[in-house]
């Protein structure tokens, strides 16, 4: 790197500066006084070689400032010289020349003027680029027993003023202090709660901290009145990374934290200094409201490596912000404006590329902070088979441990054609599920179904469980997997939540039970006639994204129900004939596992392209596997299909895996094709290509959504969609409903399941209930 003499323009930092150098000063003329004397920054040593330059040492690094004047100057920096006396003394230079030299230093944050031994602490600061800080008056104080000796050491030991002291209201604000610090055991501590309320109340900022155990955690400085947030703000975040252990908790009738921690004598001392450097940061304007952004910091102490994890506020936090905001975007209509196509490969048309979606939402993934605690690629899984997870999966059926045993087997996951699509998958599918999950600010209204008249949709068009179904259900749901439960009977009657959806059909809001629109929504004491699932839901780039995106779920899983359960045969689909490298090369990665596959196709009478991708092992046991798409291109249609089945081939690599799930495990372990020729392609016609399949050439996603409203109107079926957006996110989340339109999972109620297959001509008559395909789909 270099600054020449002649480089510098208006007094900005020279490219060429060293890291650590000092703020800049006003450009134009050296700081405090006209001949005060000069030096370089504290925390920089200079060392001229005639010819070649002058090199500035810091502790990160080294530069090479270039010209005459520079050289000559250096070394009578020594903090003894103003202006003045620099100009007269350096050798062979006009005064004009040196005059300019130090305003281009000076604006750079090389010269500063000259302090009495300024020390290492001096230098520090300037590296920091802040000005040394007064220490603040602190208070030290702890909740639910967490002790405060080391962080009062340490405290004192840098200088910091200590009043109050750990007496009654240890929590409260001290009047005299500038900033509280509070150290706890666990950030979920019951006591925190009071402290939040209490600096909130006093307008007091604070510091947390957990000085103790195998991860040390400091921050985030809370300073209410600013949007740094709140504790409840973190809190919200934190709980969804430890379900399994508060479920536990709750169970065994006790508090966080679950376990002392496991830690160092040395470490916490360490971590005790680290918080007091925290204190002087913070009065330094490093962090908290005037400094870049709030976090909390950790440090694995086994690893020794630290992380710093962005804490922002929530914008509809019921403590510091607006808890109405959620209520207030689901009573306005969902308005689809337009959304240019902006990425079309992959698998799927999006409003943008996925990198650019990366960018924008990586932040939300973190192991302390983030919605996603982390995107890891399915271990074990054959090259080109993308696939990644993303944690515990908010629409896992259950409740209680057995609720969260669910989440945590099933995890959040993505697949795509790249890792990169694959990675964005898994984050989108996080935070769909994130949003997803009821958070009590959601809009809801108390009434009976007989009372509302038209605007409410009738749930048994959204469930679609036949009478035989509820009678039997005891033992079906003994039987069979979380996936197949069968709630209890609907009753009219019956009071309940309800919340607004917006119909696309018909331009006004409609009403659905709150429990079947978000996951773990609170149901009726003794009476539980349904509960959320995911299909619908989708996260995109744009509300026509996502609306799109789960809407051609909806369509996917309708044409795969229609034709699993009637066990209809169906044409076989050509791989090749879509010319489609990335097909190709899975293909060669299926014959290196022993295995065959092929593709179905299954498109309904919405006439969007659908596909069912097969493979079995080509000897001994089948242990069959499958994967599902839907797209306006067929060609994309059938990426999505392959790159689903990639997904669970690599979730369960030899086809015994144990899901939790005894339909699954059925499956997996019966006769494979031999018990289900349906699985097979129809050998009386011959196989699709692209050309089979009509091609939609529209530019605009919202384009799209129009055009499924009105193919699904065209069937007698209404378009439903629910922003469930979060102002804490910001990723577009839809849950996109047409009641009528069949889940692939075993729903038998009487409509699409047996009419359409007789007017697709795929049967002569409807088929007979008991005739129904016993295996129910179990993804």
């Amino acid at each position: 790197m270099r600054a020449d003499d002649g480089a510098a323009r208006d007094g900005t930092p020279q490219p060429g500066a060293p890291p650590g150098a000092a703020p800049p000063a006003e450009a134009g003329a050296p700081p405090r006084g006209p001949d005060a004397p000069l030096a370089f920054a504290p925390g920089l040593a200079a060392r001229t070689v005639p010819g070649e330059g002058v090199f500035v040492f810091s502790e990160r690094g080294v530069t090479v400032l270039r010209g005459g004047a520079v050289e000559a100057l250096a070394p009578l920096l020594d903090g003894t010289r103003g202006p003045a006396a620099l100009a007269a003394a350096a050798p062979g230079q006009p005064p004009g020349a040196v005059a300019a030299a130090l305003r281009r230093l000076a604006g750079a944050g090389l010269v500063v003027p000259a302090e009495p031994a300024p020390g290492a602490g001096a230098a520090f600061w300037r590296a920091a680029g802040a000005a040394p800080p007064e220490p603040p008056r602190v208070r030290v104080v702890s909740v639910d027993g967490a002790d405060r000796a080391h962080v009062v050491r340490a405290a004192a030991a840098a200088g910091l003023p200590l009043v109050g002291g750990p007496g009654r209201g240890a929590g409260a604000a001290h009047p005299g202090a500038a900033l509280s610090v509070v150290v706890c055991a666990d950030y979920l501590s019951p006591g925190l709660e009071g402290v939040d309320a209490a600096h909130r109340a006093a307008g007091r900022p604070w510091l947390l901290c957990r000085p103790v155990g195998a991860r040390v955690w400091v921050g985030p400085v809370f300073t209410p009145g600013t949007d740094s947030g709140c504790w409840h703000c973190l809190a919200h975040r934190l709980r969804p990374h430890r379900q399994a252990e508060l479920a536990a908790l709750r169970a065994a009738g006790a508090r966080p934290p679950a376990a002392p921690p496991a830690g160092l004598p040395a470490l916490e001392a360490a971590a005790a200094h680290l918080v007091a450097v925290e204190v002087l940061r913070w009065a330094a304007g490093l962090r908290g409201a005037g400094g870049a952004g709030e976090y909390v910091w950790t440090l694995d102490g086994a690893a020794l490596e630290g992380r710093a994890h962005p804490v922002r506020a929530r914008p509809q936090c019921p403590v510091c912000g607006d808890p109405g905001l959620v209520a207030a975007r689901t009573r306005r209509p969902v308005r689809v404006g337009s959304a240019p196509k902006a990425a079309a490969g992959g698998t799927g048309h999006r409003a943008r590329e996925p990198h650019r979606v990366l960018e924008e939402f990586g932040h939300l993934v973190g192991p302390v902070t983030g919605i996603a605690k982390a995107l890891r690629p399915v271990r074990g899984a054959p090259p080109g088979f993308h696939a990644y997870r993303s944690g515990p999966n908010a629409a896992a059926p259950g409740t209680g441990l057995a609720g969260v045993r669910a989440a945590l087997r099933a995890e959040n996951g993505g697949k795509g054609v790249t890792d990169l699509d694959a990675r964005v998958s898994a984050l989108c599918e996080a935070v769909e599920r994130y949003s997803g999950a009821f958070q009590g600010d959601e809009e809801r209204v108390r009434a009976r179904y007989a009372d509302l008249g038209g605007a409410a949709v009738h749930p048994d068009t959204c469930t679609l469980v036949d009478a035989r179904q509820y009678a039997d259900r005891e033992r079906w749901n003994a039987e069979h997997g979380a996936f197949q439960f069968v709630c209890d009977p609907f009753d009219d009657t019956a009071e309940l939540d309800w919340t607004p959806v917006w119909s696309l059909t018909r331009e006004e809001h409609r009403l659905l039970p709150t429990a079947l629109l978000y996951f773990g929504a609170p149901g009726e004491p003794g009476w539980r006639p349904f509960r959320a699932d995911s299909n619908g839901c989708a996260a995109g780039s744009s509300v026509a994204d996502a609306v799109v995106q789960g809407a051609l779920e909806l369509v996917e899983r309708d044409a795969v129900a229609l034709w699993w359960y009637n066990r209809t045969v169906h044409p076989a689909v050509d791989p090749g004939a879509f010319a489609d490298p990335w097909v190709e090369r899975v293909a060669g990665e299926y014959a290196r596992l022993g295995r065959v596959f092929w593709v179905l196709d299954v498109t309904s009478d919405l006439g969007v392209p659908a596909m069912a991708a097969v493979t079995r092992c080509a000897e001994g046991p089948e242990r069959v596997m499958f994967g599902f798409g839907c797209h306006f291109d067929p060609a994309v249609a059938l990426r999505r299909a392959v790159a689903e089945m990639n997904q669970l081939v690599a979730a369960v690599p030899d086809g015994v895996a144990d899901w939790g799930d005894p339909d699954a495990e059925r499956w997996w372990k019966g006769p494979g094709t031999a018990g289900a020729p349906h699985l097979l392609p129809d050998p009386g016609r011959p196989a699709l290509g692209p050309g089979d399949y009509p091609r939609a050439a529209r530019a605009d996603l919202r384009d799209d959504v129009l055009w499924l409203r009105d193919a699904f109107a065209a069937r007698g079926l209404e378009m439903l969609v629910l922003d469930q957006t979060r102002p804490d996110v910001g990723l577009p989340v839809v849950r996109t409903v047409v009641p009528g339109l069949r889940p692939f999972w075993a729903r038998f109620a009487p409509g699409r399941l047996f009419d359409v297959p007789v007017r697709l001509g795929r049967r002569a008559a409807p088929v007979a209930y008991a005739d129904l395909n016993p295996v129910p789909l179990f993804l």
